[in-house]
């Protein structure tokens, strides 16, 4: 692998090393899913992702299935560990620098607006509509993990373009999903949790840094969120708001916890997420469920918008000004993570998960994605694979 460059920051490069890793077991957790889903297990290895855990007491409720803990519960904590990312770029990281981020930005904004548009230009006025959100975002495990694969063929820049593009993504999605998709409403428990998380900034202004007296509230905030109908998982993005960053320093709660938090999120809960939805039974007419219009708009949204959004906003800032390719950047290289962008996988998933309640729907979806997440990172790897001798960028 290409060493890491001593300006970035400790924590950015376990961040990208966590989730190249994280990329190559989420691959192979798929793949064990689909096969023992379609294997004489199937039946048992899916009941199990419904079996109830938990318990009620008094008016208090904490009965789901194992599937709706991993997605509500442990999905929370991996959008903790992202908000902290956020939280860091936009202080001290590539974020921060207007110099470096005009051109992720850009596009991100691309890399959002095309793959939706696509979906929305299919499914317009119909059932399926609603899963405009599905090919917008970015996997960052996945996308790393191809990275990973490719070593030192790609310059360090390109791996910060694609990370800040990815985390921008992730960033748009959680507002999507809290403003889009919320089920069963309940105003009094959204104040509950704001006004919990109004707490913890009180806590955050006044100085206060034990990291018990946020994460304890914070779980409670989580539950307040999770009766409100909006989506759980969002705690964990304003708890880390919440969270004093201290400059980023390694005293600092959002250091300890981000730091903490790396190797569990990667190889313990996105795994986990993985097996628990991605298996999916390939019956003998699941390649028809691939023609309807939600799963073209999926389709052509992950593998041709998402490079499309992304190269064509990438070159319109550039020709403006707005902002400019690093040195050792080739156009190949903003064509390829284009492409790299188009792993939807994690984040597409649980939107399909928010949009649809239709099982039928859910699983064409589940495929759709797969299939062109992989189809996307494969054009991807073969693009940013090429050796050139080049290496001053010139315009397409």
């Amino acid at each position: 692998m290409e060493p890491i460059s001593p300006k970035l920051t400790r924590l950015f490069t376990e961040f990208i090393r966590s989730e190249q890793a994280s990329g190559v077991i989420l691959m192979a957790c798929t793949v064990i899913s689909i096969v023992i889903a379609n294997s004489p297990l199937g039946k048992d290895f899916l009941d199990f992702w419904h079996i109830k855990v938990g318990f009620e007491l008094g008016g208090l409720q904490l009965k789901y299935t194992l599937g709706h803990w991993i997605n509500d519960g442990l999905m929370a904590i991996f959008f903790l560990l992202i908000g902290l990312e956020i939280e860091r770029e936009l202080y001290i990281g590539e974020l921060s620098k207007l110099k470096h981020v005009a051109l992720p930005v850009f596009a991100a904004i691309g890399g959002i607006a095309m793959p939706a548009l696509i979906h929305f230009l299919f499914n317009r006025g119909t059932e399926t509509q609603g899963g405009a959100g599905i090919p917008m975002s970015t996997d960052i495990a996945f996308a790393l993990g191809v990275l990973a694969l490719l070593g030192n063929k790609i310059p360090v820049s390109i791996k910060i373009f694609l990370t800040a593009l990815a985390i921008i993504d992730d960033l748009a999605a959680i507002v999507i999903i809290a403003l889009f998709y919320v089920g069963k409403f309940s105003l009094l428990y959204l104040i509950l949790a704001l006004g919990v998380f109004a707490g913890l900034l009180v806590l955050n202004r006044i100085g206060v840094c034990r990291l018990s007296l946020y994460l304890i509230p914070g779980l409670v905030m989580w539950y307040f969120m999770l009766k409100s109908g909006v989506h759980a998982s969002l705690t964990g993005v304003l708890l880390a708001f919440a969270i004093p960053f201290a400059q980023g320093r390694k005293e600092s709660p959002s250091y300890k916890l981000q730091h903490f938090l790396h190797k569990p999120v990667a190889f313990i809960i996105m795994p986990l997420f993985a097996l628990a939805n991605t298996g999916v039974i390939l019956k003998g007419n699941w390649i028809e469920g691939l023609a309807t219009l939600n799963s073209i708009g999926i389709g052509a949204g992950l593998f041709v918008g998402k490079p499309l959004g992304v190269v064509l906003f990438s070159l319109a800032a550039i020709k403006l000004r707005l902002a400019k390719l690093h040195k050792n950047v080739l156009w190949r290289h903003i064509i390829g993570a284009g492409f790299l962008s188009g792993i939807g996988f994690t984040m597409s998933i649980f939107i399909t998960l928010l949009a649809f309640d239709n099982p039928e729907i859910v699983q064409n979806s589940k495929i759709a994605i797969m299939l062109s997440s992989l189809l996307a990172g494969t054009t991807g790897c073969l693009i940013l694979n090429v050796q050139r001798s080049d290496a001053v960028s010139q315009s397409p």
